[in-house]
């Protein structure tokens, strides 16, 4: 009689190498760990005052950033919750291009107070059903918060109020410089139906030396490299570009020639010359100034454009290739000889600038409205330069939501304080279990207050006091309250018209501590956020959230086969 060996229950159900992480180990609870540790990452990287951090990636390039996206996008999380978080804050910077940090914050703080629920006693479903009430009456209250709105798109005053704000919390200081840069841009290539504006029209050059206050806005495109040949300007000149090698075309085959005297070698050489000279000719001929290589550019070609004075310049990128099709409305081609017509663009001024030492070319279009436009900024490091750019990118990004939605809430935590006030008066009107999830909901609104006086250096405790209380005692009144818990148009017809704005609390955090108490009205400091890009932050960290805590089990298939991956540099903090 054989002894039967017991084995482990559902041994035989997965392939070897599966890894089951279920409920009884408190999958929900290492997942919510894990996603609180991605949180605490950027947290701190929160506001004007966020801190930096030092990246370095499996490429060995250094970032320093305080751009919750950048940093996400270079610290390649595997572990499967938090790429669900990390996912939300992609959808955000696809979708809004701003407010990622928000988003994982926001979330974070979610699942932290959800934690506590769960060690209370409630079940998940209680939470999620919770939760999904309070998003659906958080996005209800934000409409109410409206203070501000930009009335003309293209007012570069009311542009540059909208922009401010958002360029302040990645450039403190420089904000109302690079807000102005930014607003001249994209009212530089602002179409006739705003809608349509496309945030690839705003390109950016960096050149490094002198000061961020030489930076300026250059209405067309800029490259950072100058002409190849001798001819350096060209005014009202037809341009073709190519994307093949500007050259005699090399055959597959290598062959051998044997030259026996000199006068054979001249005539061997002849024949490739006359062939360039006739195809130069030819563009020549067909009235072609500029030429733009996507490819090489050989040294005999190189002469004879410069003899028949054609403008010849490198771009070596498709995509700035692509951009600069656009701007001078050209097709690329893959062949080299004369375009047709409607091959060929036009452009009004190609000339070399000296900017700091570099020179540059600029392809420039002398009328109103340009089809590109390119900050050039100017800064001291590569790293500083690289943060102003994702400030812009953010500042344009902002410009593209407004032609959405152009309304605007406090900021400096105000809107967060008003949603802390107004959802915990919903959790005391609702009965049953879901009553505590939607509390803790709004306790989690507090995160982006205390963030901010936290990393200005202020006492978050004394600070949120003081918030609680300017913003309960402006919404004690009975007309207030009504306003905060309506359900339906009805009850906005009826309070509509007492006093609609005043009984908006402004009330948020005084990074600067300027009068002592850590306290400022937004509004008068013009510290506005977009409603729209608040509205997306909240659906995608609560959707986010309520996706954690829904998963109650994680099967890992073992890797497939292939190459390693790298593993971490042991040398990484020594010097070469």
């Amino acid at each position: 009689m054989s002894l039967s060996i017991p084995q482990a229950p559902n041994s035989g159900l997965f392939k070897a190498g599966y890894q089951n992480y279920d409920a009884e180990d408190g999958a929900v609870l290492r997942n919510i760990d894990a996603c609180r540790t991605i949180a605490s990452t950027v947290q701190t990287s929160l506001g004007p005052y966020g801190r930096n951090k030092i990246v370095i990636n499996h490429l060995q390039k250094m970032i320093l950033t305080s751009d919750a996206a950048t940093i996400l996008r270079e610290l390649e999380v595997v572990h499967p919750a938090a790429k669900l978080l990390v996912m939300a804050s992609q959808q955000q910077e696809a979708e809004m291009g701003d407010a990622t940090n928000l988003v994982i914050v926001l979330a974070g703080e979610l699942l932290k107070k959800a934690e506590e629920l769960l060690r209370m006693g409630l079940k998940t479903s209680d939470i999620v059903t919770g939760y999904e009430r309070a998003q659906g009456f958080a996005l209800k209250a934000l409409e109410d918060l409206e203070v501000e709105k930009v009335e003309d798109i293209r007012s570069q005053a009311e542009l540059s109020k909208a922009i401010r704000t958002v360029i302040a919390a990645k450039q403190s200081g420089n904000e109302d410089f690079l807000a102005d840069m930014v607003a001249e841009a994209v009212l530089a290539v602002l179409p006739k139906n705003p809608y349509n504006f496309n945030v690839d029209n705003i390109r950016v050059v960096k050149i490094m030396g002198g000061s961020l206050e030489q930076s300026k806005v250059v209405k067309g495109m800029v490259f950072g490299r100058e002409p190849d040949g001798s001819v350096k300007k060209a005014t009202k000149a037809k341009v073709g570009v190519y994307s093949c090698p500007i050259d005699i075309s090399q055959t597959e085959t290598k062959g051998t020639v044997l030259l026996k005297n000199a006068k054979e070698m001249l005539n061997f050489t002849k024949g490739e010359e006359n062939q360039i000279e006739n195809i130069v000719k030819e563009l020549h001929d067909s009235g072609l100034r500029v030429v733009v290589a996507g490819s090489t550019v050989g040294e005999l070609a190189l002469h004879y454009l410069n003899r028949f004075g054609i403008l010849v310049i490198k771009v070596l990128s498709k995509f700035e290739l692509r951009r600069l099709c656009r701007v001078v409305g050209a097709t690329p081609l893959a062949r080299l000889g004369a375009p047709m017509p409607d091959e060929m663009g036009s452009v009004d001024i190609v000339e070399t600038l000296e900017i700091g030492g570099d020179r540059v070319t600029v392809f420039r279009q002398e009328n109103d409205v340009t089809r590109t436009a390119t900050l050039v900024l100017r800064g001291a490091t590569k790293n500083h330069l690289d943060d102003v750019e994702r400030a812009v990118d953010d500042g344009v990004n902002v410009v593209k939501a407004i032609t959405r939605d152009a309304r605007l809430v406090p900021g400096a935590g105000a809107t967060e304080m008003q949603l802390v006030e107004r959802i915990s008066a919903l959790a005391d009107k609702t009965p049953g279990l879901s009553q505590y999830a939607i509390r803790k909901y709004a306790e989690a609104f507090e995160v982006i207050p205390r963030t901010l006086a936290e990393s200005a250096g202020l006492d978050a405790t004394e600070v949120l006091a003081r918030l609680y209380t300017a913003h309960t005692s402006s919404t004690s009144s009975p007309s207030t309250k009504k306003k905060s818990s309506k359900d339906d148009d009805e009850d906005d017809e009826e309070d509509g018209d007492d006093d609609d704005e005043e009984e908006i609390p402004t009330i948020g955090v005084d990074i600067e501590n300027t009068d002592g108490t850590g306290t400022l009205d937004a509004l008068d400091e013009g510290i506005l956020d977009l409603l729209v890009t608040k509205s997306w932050a909240i659906k995608l960290a609560t959707e986010a959230a309520r996706t954690v805590l829904s998963v109650d089990q994680i099967i890992v298939a073992r890797q497939a086969g292939g190459p390693k991956p790298p593993g971490p540099n042991p040398n990484w903090d020594e010097d070469d």
